[in-house]
């Protein structure tokens, strides 16, 4: 790969201290809101704090890994929400559940540590075989487009809720209905008004990057977010004044129980090793190790989109055998201080496209202010105040930069050939059409599906494109 024309830093570029604090902190606001909302749907007291710290310590330990080559951050794995889940409901206390996440996380880490010896051994010439463009191209698009759903989602809620119960009929064992309620938490603010505050934040995301001058070309993110911020707090303080709710789109209630230290899981699962037996570490092996298989398909595809956007191909340099092995052991030290398998976060790699900055010091400052923030209750806080719709319509343009990326891979493929419109074709079909296989406690996504099936239709138009390629 040839260096990339549009990077403004390098990999191993060094921006001025202030200018890294600056980046890094775009950096942060990047992955914050994904990182921090595992624990929350998860449950089980898992802290937010502790995540973020988790994710912090994982990312220094994957960049010594892949010897600071590899500008990207790890944060809380949405792959195994199900996973943690059939933990804590497998487990006879809530230390044996908190305990339960680690071991999962250290069984789904050794996956990666295997497939990494196996790459050492075998090289990676048959990934690119099996994974030409034909295959990843679509599989990185895709990677954007699944996440598209969130960000649209996320563009018309505030982050102010209120519970409201419904009434909702259920069945008992013998099959007779009864009325029981549902209490769910609903955004109260306008939806318009939330729209506002994301288009604002992504019309200034937008401007500031295609028109900006120097550092504002290079922190759009950062800009972005001030703005819907500062919009969604006028409309905030007028709601407060009028007590008018639907104008309330910022949580300040937020500050009222703030937490000054995080609860790392590791403290509770010290307790529970007597109440886990070999029963229960077979389920949790069953729930965590076929998920790794699942997320090592989608590293591959991560590192090779940012292998594209830095010029530099990570699966060789360093080798995929040491990213693999970052993820997995970084992913091991997260899960023990926040309970939460890491892995390469996409909205990390498309922060590093949009701003041109792949500076491994802007990562390694990103990961510092996120083991820092994790003390520092005020900040943590403020940062948990960002309303949905802010991150909306940055995750507009950080989701679309990623299918982007997939969409120039496959610029460089043949589709006149049948064989390669085949593959891309039902790569795209099975993401966008949101492919998922539920297998007891455990969860095929989309991309993984998808790259899946793009791997069996490539190998099997393979000698089909052997054929055309030596009629050549």
């Amino acid at each position: 790969m040839n260096k990339s024309v549009n990077l403004i830093y390098g990999v191993k570029d060094k921006p001025g201290i202030w200018k890294t604090i600056v980046f890094a902190l775009q950096q942060v606001l990047a992955i914050l809101a994904a990182t921090i909302v595992v624990p929350v749907i998860v449950g089980n007291g898992l802290s937010q704090s502790a995540a973020l710290f988790g994710a912090g310590v994982g990312t220094i330990v994957y960049l010594l890994f892949t010897r600071f080559r590899s500008p990207v951050f790890l944060g809380s794995s949405f792959a195994f929400i199900g996973s943690m889940s059939a933990a804590f409901a497998g487990a006879t206390s809530a230390s044996a559940g908190y305990l339960g996440i680690i071991i999962g996380a250290i069984l789904a880490g050794l996956v990666y540590v295997v497939i990494a010896l196996i790459i050492k051994a075998a090289g990676v010439n048959w990934i690119d075989k099996i994974m030409p463009a034909s295959v990843i191209g679509p599989t990185v698009a895709i990677i954007g487009l699944s996440l598209s759903v969130n960000a649209v989602g996320d563009l018309f809620k505030g982050s102010v809720t209120k519970p409201v119960t419904d009434a909702v009929i259920k069945f008992n064992d013998a099959g007779i209905p009864y009325l029981d309620s549902v209490t769910n938490f609903v955004p109260t603010a306008n939806i318009w008004l939330c729209l506002l505050c994301g288009l604002i934040t992504l019309a200034t995301v937008i401007v500031c990057s295609v028109y900006g001058k120097k550092m504002m070309k290079i922190i759009p993110f950062i800009i972005g977010i001030l703005a819907g911020y500062a919009v969604a707090a006028i409309f905030t303080a007028i709601g407060h004044l009028t007590d008018n709710e639907t104008l309330m789109i910022i949580n300040f209630g937020l500050f009222k129980d703030m937490k000054w230290r995080p609860d790392f899981t590791f403290v509770e699962a010290f307790k529970g090793f007597k109440d886990i037996d070999a029963a229960f570490i077979g389920t949790i092996a069953v729930a965590y190790v076929p998920v790794a298989f699942v997320v090592f398909a989608e590293h591959l595809a991560d590192h090779k989109n940012i292998s594209s956007i830095i010029g530099t191909d990570l699966t060789r340099d360093p080798g995929l055998h040491r990213t693999l092995l970052g993820d997995g052991v970084g992913s091991m030290v997260g899960a023990f201080f926040g309970g939460c398998p890491n892995t390469t976060y996409g909205e990390s790699v498309g922060c590093v496209a949009i701003s041109g900055n792949a500076s491994v010091v802007t990562i390694i400052t990103a990961a510092i202010i996120c083991i820092v923030s994790a003390f520092f209750a005020p900040l943590m806080t403020l940062l948990a105040t960002i309303p949905s719709c802010v991150m909306g319509g940055v995750c507009f343009t950080l989701y679309g930069f990623i299918a982007v990326s997939g969409l120039k891979m496959i610029q460089k493929v043949n589709l006149s050939e049948n064989a390669n419109l085949f593959t891309v074709s039902v790569i795209l079909v099975a993401g966008v059409g949101g492919m998922v296989l539920n297998i007891g406690a455990i969860t095929i996504t989309s991309v993984a599906c998808a790259l899946i099936l793009g791997i069996l239709v490539n190998l099997l138009t393979s000698k089909a494109k052997k054929e055309e390629k030596d009629a050549e």
